[in-house]
């Protein structure tokens, strides 16, 4: 075991704040054409075959108590591996463990929020995929489930990748880091002024962060509309709109696709709030969008690195073209400011936290989610080029995101072939109407594009 192969701060962040009542994995369930009525069954012999040759799928997380490692020398720019965790292969690795072939069924979402709340086995590799057969005989699906401390989103679809049927995708190559020269523990002494520089930075760094973290969220409190007391239970809905109208839409009144998306949104719970009966007019939730700060090929450790963009949804504002034009203006506020700046940069303190300290605070931290945001609303890339497993085409995937501890929805946005979808994850138990929030998505498209023709 290597220092290369400890958890990144925001990675061990995310594997430190879950509990078994609360997981922290992300999903996403693709939907195949099925040519054949053993075409599920088939996908998954394939899945489990090609699990076995993928080494990223391979790896578990274990426990590091030790201040540092034997091959490398104490940083002093990096958290201290004590009380952290790390990768390492699983030599027991079983991918019939992990890949499972399930009865037929005729709801895919319904199917995949019942597996959605189930946490993954921490002792072995943290991933798993679920096949499921249409009852129609014309398709299945699979929903793959990742912990988030072993790939966001992009790597997740990277190893997703990897058990497809091969092709050319446009996704990061994975490079190997060279070997470093074995060295004793200490830091060579030669080093210390620029190590000393460089914490004193980072310390600096943390603070103008953490105020920028504390201005923002100055007389700012949660809505309620979208937090509930966790109950574990998971629902899962999704929508797909067609990308054309989206563009129609921006061409007429500017901004970006991201801006209609989360304009789109913003309209959907307008109408899901005044349908509940639970009014919309004073509500303004706000919402977290996530902005992914990858780290370099040469930095150490590798994985997650996370700031975010903080706005106020529009819900209250009745006019579709307002809100997206208030969209529009609290997204570019936030580009200028910059994702160092506002309460959406506080997952980057992750970074200036000892491992230790992720261990003991991670389950504080994770109640403190709704004090900062409401909901979260992010974006998954997927490449342009067709997904088949089989030679079974892919028709649609629904992203999963995370759901913050007491918050009740979390919405992912992906665009694939001409298309865009929301994949919906909510508590059950607090949003067992999930499903009319998913129409509101639709109708709110269609309000936009008549909204721009008047």
């Amino acid at each position: 075991m290597t220092a290369a192969d400890l958890l990144a701060p925001l990675d061990l962040a995310f594997w430190n704040i879950e509990s078994p009542e609360h997981p922290m994995h992300l999903g996403a369930l693709g939907v195949f054409e099925a040519r054949t009525p053993t075409a599920g069954a088939h996908a998954a012999d394939l899945l489990a075959a090609r699990a076995a040759g993928v080494p990223g799928l391979r790896m578990r997380i274990r426990d590091v108590w030790r201040p540092f490692d034997r091959d490398r020398p104490l940083d002093l720019r990096r958290p201290l591996a004590f009380g952290g965790a790390a990768r390492e292969p699983d030599p027991d690795f079983d991918p019939l463990r992990h890949v499972r072939l399930h009865a037929p069924t005729a709801d895919f979402q319904a199917r995949a929020g019942r597996l959605m709340e189930r946490p993954l086995q921490r002792g072995r590799p943290p991933w798993e995929a679920h096949v499921l057969p249409g009852r129609d005989g014309v398709s299945f699906a699979v929903l793959f489930k990742f912990h988030h401390a072993l790939a966001d989103g992009l790597r997740a679809l990277t190893l997703a990748a990897a058990v497809l049927d091969p092709m050319d995708l446009d996704l990061p190559a994975s490079r190997p880091r060279p070997a470093e020269p074995r060295r004793g523990p200490l830091p060579d002494v030669r080093r210390l002024p620029d190590l000393v520089r460089g914490a004193l930075s980072d310390v600096g760094r943390a603070l103008d962060i953490g105020a920028s973290v504390a201005v923002s969220t100055l007389g700012t409190r949660s809505t309620g509309a979208l937090t509930a007391e966790p109950t574990g239970t998971r629902r899962t809905a999704g929508v797909v709109v067609d990308l054309d109208d989206v563009h129609r839409v921006r061409k007429t009144v500017g901004g970006t696709v991201n801006d209609v998306l989360i304009a789109v949104v913003a309209g959907a719970l307008r109408r899901w709030l005044d349908e509940r009966g639970d009014g919309s007019d004073d509500v303004a939730p706000r919402a977290l969008i996530p902005v992914s700060r990858r780290r370099p090929r040469t930095a150490h450790p590798q994985g997650n690195r996370l700031s975010g963009y903080l706005m106020r949804l529009p819900v209250h504002d009745p006019d579709p073209l307002r809100r997206l034009a208030a969209v529009r203006t609290a997204m570019d506020r936030n580009k200028d400011a910059g994702p160092h700046r506002g309460a959406g940069a506080v997952a980057l303190l992750a970074d200036h936290v000892p491992a230790l300290g992720h261990r003991i605070g991670g389950p504080l931290v994770s109640q403190a989610a709704r004090l900062w945001f409401d909901i979260l609303v992010t974006s998954v890339p997927l490449p342009s080029l067709g997904l088949k497993l089989g030679g079974n085409p892919v028709t649609a995937v629904f992203p999963y995101a995370p759901l913050a501890h007491g918050q009740s929805l979390a919405v992912a946005v992906s665009t694939y072939r001409g298309h865009v979808h929301y994949g919906l994850v909510a508590d059950a138990a607090a949003v067992p109407d999930l499903d009319r929030l998913a129409h509101a998505l639709t109708a709110e498209v269609a309000t936009l594009i008549e909204a721009c023709r008047a």
